[in-house]
């Protein structure tokens, strides 16, 4: 993942804009509105956290969406793509963002969220545990985990990352194998929701999302989870 990421750092918002073309949205449309479910969902059980972690940030776009919508004191983002991490600090001077190698930042409770997307279907399945276990331990007791991953269910999904050079040889995770996968590293789930189902030619229809986010027909789907209290 490393590799690859690192090659296309420079231009990964192009090759994903290649792919998400099909929805009639940007890459930055889709991120605004994970962060914004998400908020959505803490403030549905009175969680505002302070310090989030952006775990596979890339090159850092999500990061300021999360500072702003979360009204986070500190949001860093982690990747183990060296070129992403230097593309990121160069667009966003923020102090109140920081980015740093992966492999940089030991894990030690300090965070009360964990957002992450779209990072898992590039982790080979032996080496999902270890990840979890990285995510467990940078969390602080009772802290979230925003799981976001592309839903195999969708064939427009399929299509797009069809379309994406990095995406081509994703290993997708159905949404019970990712319930089943965090439980297992010891999460526990709080809800599933799909979203993300009528492209921009049915923009018409997007208020209907927010009443079928059960239905597991979205491009993508969130599981939120939580970090059990000791």
């Amino acid at each position: 993942m490393k590799t690859a990421f690192d090659e296309y750092a420079g231009r990964y918002d192009s090759a994903l804009d290649e792919g998400l073309s099909l929805s009639g949205e940007s890459k930055a449309y889709f991120a605004q509105a994970r962060v914004r479910w998400l908020a959505g969902r803490l403030s549905e059980r009175g969680v505002a956290p302070q310090q989030v972690l952006d775990f596979g940030c890339g090159t850092g776009d999500t990061c300021p969406e999360l500072l702003s919508e979360l009204n986070a004191r500190l949001v860093v983002g982690v990747d183990p793509s060296l070129e992403s991490i230097a593309t990121a600090r160069k667009a966003h001077a923020d102090p109140r963002l920081q980015y740093q190698e992966m492999n940089a930042l030991q894990p030690s409770g300090e965070f009360q969220l964990v957002y992450c997307n779209g990072v898992f279907h590039h982790i080979e399945g032996d080496r999902r545990a270890d990840a979890l276990s990285y995510l467990h331990r940078s969390l602080s007791n009772g802290g979230y985990f925003g799981f976001w991953e592309n839903n195999p269910w969708n064939p427009g999904t399929r299509l797009v990352m069809r379309r994406i050079p990095f995406d081509r040889d994703a290993q997708l995770l159905s949404p019970p194998a990712a319930r089943t996968m965090l439980a297992r590293a010891g999460f526990e789930i709080l809800s599933t929701d799909f979203l993300f189902i009528f492209p921009r030619a049915f923009a018409a229809l997007r208020p209907l999302e927010t009443r079928l986010t059960r239905v597991p027909a979205g491009a993508q789907y969130m599981v939120l989870c939580r970090k059990a209290r000791w």
